[in-house]
């Protein structure tokens, strides 16, 4: 399937690649995102499907990241804007976050205490890079946020990115099979599980399961990357 894709790569300008990554990416996603809409597996979910595809493509036709990243980089731009845009039914609950904010903040607190604690005892346990260990701190929150804090404790963004996404497919997953074991009763308790866990792909599954546990998911997973923001120059001055 890929026999003359090397070759034609190799004679193309990085341009001209580069926008074809930048097309074929965007294809994939929304062949993926109706697939998943029309099936509804977990693995068929379009973070899991097109990652995969795209792995393939780029490795079979030995294209450099660096060209890969040249124009797909305005995709990662559209992070900001989109995890902003999760104060919208944010605002609409209002009344909600009154409510429940003593247990949002809580479950915020531990979630974090978790998160960071884990990465960090991980990190030691494995004798990881200190490039390694740093972006491992900032899987916790969703791109965006993750992003930011790298910049303030000098982790590799790509490492972030990649750490980042894979936390919130195996909490997506993972807290599937936490449902089906252990039924959370209450909606907070659902969204909260999602939004603390698996950040942006856990508050697009609690959509899934209800419009209010996709607000309390969006207004966790929001509430973690502010936090974690602010403690960017602690955790930095913890790892030297």
């Amino acid at each position: 399937m890929f026999a003359s894709f090397p070759a034609s790569v190799g004679s193309a300008k990085p341009q001209a690649v580069a926008a074809v990554c930048f097309v074929l990416t965007i294809v994939l996603y929304a062949a993926g995102k109706r697939l998943y809409a029309r099936f509804k597996r977990p693995w068929l979910t379009p973070l899991v499907v097109v990652p995969a595809l795209l792995a393939a493509i780029v490795v079979a036709g030995h294209i450099p990241y660096a060209v890969y990243f040249a124009d797909t980089r305005w995709l990662m731009w559209l992070l900001g804007p989109a995890t902003v845009a999760f104060a919208v039914p944010i605002y609409e609950y209002r009344e909600l976050m009154k409510r429940h904010w003593i247990s949002l903040a809580t479950g915020v607190a531990v979630g974090i205490l978790v998160a960071v604690s884990g990465s960090f005892g991980l990190a030691k346990l494995l004798h990881l890079s200190p490039d390694v260990a740093r972006s491992l701190m900032t899987r916790s929150v969703s791109t965006p946020f993750a992003l930011a804090v790298s910049d303030e404790i000098h982790a590799p963004k790509q490492l972030t990115a990649l750490f980042v996404i894979a936390t919130g497919i195996c909490g997506m997953l993972l807290g599937e099979l936490v449902l089906a074991f252990l039924p959370l009763r209450t909606r907070l308790a659902r969204g909260a599980m999602f939004g603390a866990a698996a950040h942006a792909v856990g508050t697009a599954k609690a959509r899934e399961l209800g419009s209010e546990e996709g607000v309390i998911a969006s207004l966790t997973m929001m509430i973690a990357g502010v936090v974690m923001v602010l403690l960017a120059p602690l955790i930095g001055g913890v790892l030297g």
